[in-house]
């Protein structure tokens, strides 16, 4: 049996040590780049493998592609199976960020075609108020041939604004509701949100106790925001590509896949002045 969308911390202690899970750590802020780093040494689940969110998760950064930038699928593919994580592995993936940074690497491995991975329901904060064990030793690395096979999971800019006009394309904007509205933005240069998008904040796909919201429940907010739409016709950005994954995660988890992701999302929209906004 293999884990698409979500495990919970039981089912990951019952197969720790399992040399087919690889179990990754991606805790980051965005703020203090190097915090993922400094508490992965302190503690850990044991046997995980740690990831940056700049450096792994996504590519170089041009001044005009947005924040994260997605990977080159090759250079991926090859540092995935540098942690050994191979096309039979099952992963699993945690944050201490509500699987905000987590969605992100259960996106990319999908975007490669591989479907066993998992995001860890609750993340490290559930981690250890179950009293699970923790570790502060990096695991040894067993590399594994990873062979992506990119599906078509993303659009680019030249996309989303050829399809502004078009009724067929719903857009979701995963971002908090004020940066949607150009309120309050500190982290890119320009305020507001691409015209004809929806707003849907990552964080509402969850629980008070910070677990995803019942399938059902999912699978009716999502069914209202696509307005009769197929899932495919549904496009996500977020500031940088990062937390617009949680939408999409929260979609697989309701039983509504195929939409896609705008990976530059607003931080690469807004650095063209000639892109229309709106506020």
């Amino acid at each position: 049996m293999s884990f698409g969308t979500l495990v919970s911390v039981a089912q990951l202690q019952a197969q720790l040590g399992n040399p087919d899970w690889c179990v990754v750590d991606v805790r980051h802020q965005l703020a203090d780049v190097a915090y993922g780093e400094r508490v992965y040494a302190e503690a850990h689940i044991p046997g995980a493998h740690f990831l940056h969110c700049d450096r792994d998760l996504s590519g170089p950064m041009s001044g005009r592609n947005g924040r994260h930038p997605l990977p080159d699928p090759q250079v991926l593919a090859a540092r995935l199976g540098s942690i050994g994580i191979g096309r039979q592995t099952q992963v699993v993936v945690y944050d201490d960020a509500q699987g905000m940074i987590a969605g992100r690497l259960w996106w990319l491995l999908r975007w490669l075609g591989h479907d066993a991975v998992a995001v860890l329901d609750g993340g490290w904060q559930d981690w250890l108020a179950a009293g699970a064990a923790v570790d502060a030793q990096p695991p040894v690395a067993k590399p594994r041939e990873f062979t992506p096979v990119t599906r078509n999971f993303a659009v680019d800019a030249q996309f989303v604004r050829g399809m502004l006009d078009s009724p067929s394309m719903r857009l979701v904007d995963g971002r908090a509701n004020d940066r949607f509205r150009g309120e309050n933005e500190t982290i890119d240069p320009v305020g507001g949100h691409i015209p004809g998008a929806v707003n849907r904040f990552f964080r509402d796909n969850l629980a008070a106790d910070g677990h995803f919201k019942p399938a059902g429940e999912l699978a009716a907010e999502w069914q209202s925001l696509l307005g009769g739409l197929a899932p495919e016709q549904m496009v996500h950005y977020c500031g940088s590509g990062v937390s617009a994954c949680h939408n999409l995660l929260a979609m697989e988890i309701a039983g509504l896949s195929g939409s896609r992701l705008y990976g530059g999302s607003w931080s690469e929209w807004c650095a063209d002045p000639e892109r229309p906004v709106a506020r």
